[in-house]
């Protein structure tokens, strides 16, 4: 069961902190809902959230074309303009953004995301959501 917006304030804080350079951290559900965030406001964390909704789903698909692979995305890291992405896997049908400025240690970045996943992994999992009729979406 995902843990509530505030028991993950700390450890994306403690992520944020631990890399120089990292400028906002996003906890999201697969189908693209803002669970947590650290370094932005609400508004900024639900349109990062929607954007990893569809990285996610397309880098899940293009998994799918190695044939010893489990067909699952675990890491994908977009170098742009000004700055570094990153988007982890982090549980059952949850995942961890990071927005970085460019000067960021790509290594450590992705070292320290791993050990977040590997310490509350098991803590970030999103269930899917059920309409009202009980069905999941």
């Amino acid at each position: 069961m995902m843990q509530k917006r505030a028991d993950l304030d700390w450890i994306l804080k403690d992520l944020a902190d631990s890399v120089p350079q990292t400028r906002h951290v996003v906890v999201l559900s697969s189908d693209g809902l803002c669970i947590a965030q650290h370094g932005c406001d609400v508004d900024t964390a639900d349109r990062i959230a929607a954007a990893c909704a569809g990285l996610q789903s397309l880098s899940s698909a293009i998994a799918t074309e190695f044939p010893h692979g489990d067909g699952r995305m675990r890491l994908v890291v977009i170098e742009i303009s000004g700055g570094m992405f990153y988007l982890m896997a982090a549980g059952t049908g949850a995942y961890l953004a990071v927005l970085a400025d460019e000067g960021v240690d790509a290594g450590l970045m992705g070292q320290r995301m791993r050990d977040l996943v590997m310490r509350i992994g098991e803590h970030l999992s999103a269930p899917p959501r059920a309409t009202p009729a009980g069905r999941a979406t």
